[in-house]
């Protein structure tokens, strides 16, 4: 009876080793496609046109990652989430990865059981007031009521703050951002308070905005970026390094135009080991050898997505600051690839 207690026990133990070495990796491999959570209303981030096209900053670290692990980043299949649905989408396993202006907090990494891969957008909480309204600083807001959108940082940071400086407000919850400032520009609310990046891009979208103003007020730290579900550190470590793949690459000014030829002459050794041509940096991560060469010249690096997407070239005009690399006085930074 022990021997065979013993034997159960030992299956038991391997089949439990050999589940823990199953991957989602291997999965989307499989399966040729990967499914990436998005945002769908957020101009600049995620936004989806009337063909069904989603772009944008989050979006374009979607392609990276596709583009990475199965060569082709239009292998992607999105799906557009509420802030309250997205969570759910990471755990029941209907997105392989959450890429959706999603703010780093302990307990989204712990009660939620999300890993939370490299920040890509430093950001933090603001406020946007009609000119009119006179308000220009935080104690304004006693006796208003300000828009907020349900299941995010953003309410309860908004409250916090409010009890610290004992303000007296009311608060407005929508489920979606478009119902947020459906109601502001339905002068329902005073303000709306979302991270400085939501401002700036939904005020693009009011109806006269010029009209609003976003105050230069920050009352949080919002490190966003994308997310997987806890227990699979093989895949966890493809979209982190994938990440800083695109920050790696904008520091040594590897680009979507030089890549091929960077790759053909490259001398540094830091630089051949990130394309993979020296050594096997990229098959350790489950990867083609040349899986930042395809990422590169698909996507282009973490300066050229931002530039698209967000830079002083677009609607939004927005500067590096934070989100500069660390030698030009920003927070993006990249482990060595060895």
């Amino acid at each position: 009876m022990r021997k065979l207690l013993a034997a159960f026990v030992a299956l038991m133990v391997l089949a439990g080793f050999a589940q823990a070495q199953t991957s989602l990796l291997d999965e989307i491999k499989l399966r040729g496609n990967m499914t990436c959570g998005v945002n769908q209303s957020l101009p600049g981030f995620g936004v989806i046109d009337s063909e069904g096209n989603f772009s944008g900053f989050d979006v374009d670290f979607c392609k990276a990652v596709a583009a990475a692990v199965l060569g082709d980043s239009e292998a992607v299949t999105y799906r557009a989430l509420t802030a309250s649905e997205r969570f759910t989408a990471v755990q029941t396993g209907e997105v392989d990865v959450l890429i959706r202006n999603t703010t780093w907090t302990s307990s989204r990494d712990s009660e939620v059981g999300l890993n939370f891969a490299p920040t890509t957008f430093y950001d933090g909480q603001g406020f946007i007031v009609k000119r009119a309204s006179g308000i220009s600083e935080v104690s304004d807001f006693e006796g208003t009521s300000i828009c907020v959108q349900s299941g995010t940082t953003t309410e309860l940071n908004l409250a916090d703050v409010m009890a610290a400086l004992d303000i007296s407000y009311t608060p407005l919850v929508f489920e979606t951002a478009d119902q947020v400032f459906a109601a502001y520009e339905a002068d329902q609310c005073e303000s709306v308070t979302t991270d400085m990046s939501g401002l700036v891009s939904r005020s693009t979208l009011l109806q006269d905005p010029a009209a609003s103003v976003i105050l230069p007020i920050t009352i949080s730290k919002e490190p966003l970026g994308p997310a997987v579900l806890h227990g699979d550190d093989t895949w966890f470590d493809v979209v982190k390094w994938v990440t800083f793949g695109l920050i790696f690459a904008e520091e040594y000014g590897i680009t979507s135009d030089n890549v091929r030829d960077v790759a053909a002459s490259a001398q540094a050794p830091v630089v051949r080991r990130f394309l993979g041509l020296d050594g096997q940096v990229m098959e350790q991560l489950g990867l083609e050898s040349d899986a930042m060469i395809t990422m590169i010249e698909q996507v282009g690096n973490y300066g050229e997505i931002f530039a698209r997407n967000l830079g002083p070239d677009t609607q939004f005009g927005l500067e590096r600051g934070l989100n500069a690399l660390y030698t030009d006085g920003g927070l993006l930074y990249s482990p060595p690839f060895r």
